[in-house]
């Protein structure tokens, strides 16, 4: 018989997430709404230090409705970090606008400021300015706030900030998720915390907080009967899966201690290892929760070895490891749109590999994990 599966990120239940949904069904608070809804979203309010957040059912529709609210509509552009998953760019589309890419960065894998700077000063000399910006806190990684906020606000265009893989993660002390007009949360069954599914829309404000509800609720008008002034959509979280998310946040910062033990582990790991880099902050501003431990690998300096040898070593050893993403730039849906930049993204793409990340991993299959190294690597 074969070992069991050591997945690259699985979900992590802390015990008392039963607690709260068998209270919502003693209490019969089963239909779409009630008191979990509120209840998560005040956790993640003071967990991001009172910032309002509106719970709902992804991040994709977190995405699109910060889109929205910050005027995106048909005709339009919005600048995206290229190095991302799918979802940080579809939304764009459903609103009948057109993604603009950018690269990364070598720091943090993220949007490169200098190339954000030039994607909008020739999109502006084309007649098109963009009208907002979608950057990403990729695997947890902080991106270069001060540096792409300097570029977006002397251009005035607001950044919805994607941190769907960046919760518990700070910049200077600050949460990800609050440093953008908008910040995207979600709670996807392999996110540092989960409700099955699910999502949350970080608010400037408790006024755009309830007009997000308003829109994720059907933009129900105030009267008696049913009345629709605005298109409105299905897109609020329901009350049993908030209460997932309540029994969850109990256990976030444990969570995130945990991940960030696993990227210690990949860093002792692989430290002797010449061409084998571990993905991890660049200086003491930042802090990420390692929601997926990644590394970096260089042929020429491991005798060969590439990262599809290692992925392919983990996967007959039944260990789930994953390339990095593929730039969106480079995806057939998008390979007509525009993008700015050299080769950064398509670098990370071809030589970087996420690891087996999850906090309920044990020694025994961080055991196996180091026994695959050593065996591909000869150590």
């Amino acid at each position: 018989m074969s070992e069991n599966k050591i997945w690259l990120s699985s979900p992590h239940m802390g015990g008392t997430e039963r607690d709260y949904v068998n209270l919502a069904f003693d209490t019969n608070w089963v239909a779409p709404l009630g008191p979990n809804v509120s209840g998560f979203e005040n956790d993640l309010s003071a967990y991001l230090k009172e910032s309002p957040v509106a719970v709902l059912s992804s991040g994709t529709a977190a995405l699109h409705l910060a889109l929205l609210q910050c005027g995106v509509g048909h005709g339009d552009e919005v600048i995206c970090q290229s190095f991302t998953f799918s979802a940080s760019a579809n939304p764009i589309t459903y609103l009948g606008a057109t993604p603009v890419f950018v690269d990364s960065e070598a720091i943090t894998w993220n949007i490169s400021p200098q190339y954000l700077e030039e994607a909008i000063v020739d999109r502006i000399a084309k007649g098109k300015k963009p009208k907002a910006i979608v950057a990403v806190h990729l695997y947890g990684m902080p991106y270069l706030v001060d540096e792409v906020h300097a570029v977006a606000n002397k251009y005035e265009i607001p950044i919805v900030e994607d941190s769907a893989e960046a919760l518990g993660s700070t910049y200077k002390g600050k949460n990800c998720g609050t440093f953008g007009h908008y910040g995207i949360l979600s709670f996807n069954g392999n996110k540092i915390i989960t409700t099955s599914g699910g999502g949350a829309l970080v608010c400037p404000s408790e006024e755009a907080k309830q007009h997000t509800i308003f829109l994720a609720t059907q933009a129900r008008d105030d009267a008696p009967h049913y009345q629709h002034s605005s298109i409105g959509y299905n897109y609020r979280l329901s009350n049993i899966s908030a209460g997932i998310g309540r029994g969850q946040m109990e256990v976030l910062d444990t969570h995130i201690d945990l991940r960030r033990k696993m990227n210690h582990f990949y860093q002792e790991l692989f430290k002797e290892c010449e061409g084998i880099t571990v993905f991890q902050e660049p200086n003491e501003d930042f802090h990420s929760n390692h929601w997926l431990s990644a590394i970096l690998v260089d042929p020429e300096k491991t005798n060969g070895v590439t990262r599809e040898d290692i992925r392919l070593a983990f996967a007959k050893a039944n260990i789930e490891s994953r390339p990095l993403w593929k730039p969106m730039h480079m995806q057939p849906i998008f390979e007509n749109c525009a993008f700015y930049g050299e080769k950064t993204a398509f670098h990370l793409f071809k030589n970087g590999l996420c690891l087996p990340s999850g906090s309920n991993l044990t020694s025994e299959d961080r055991q196996r994990i180091e026994k695959v190294i050593f065996d591909i690597l000869s150590l």
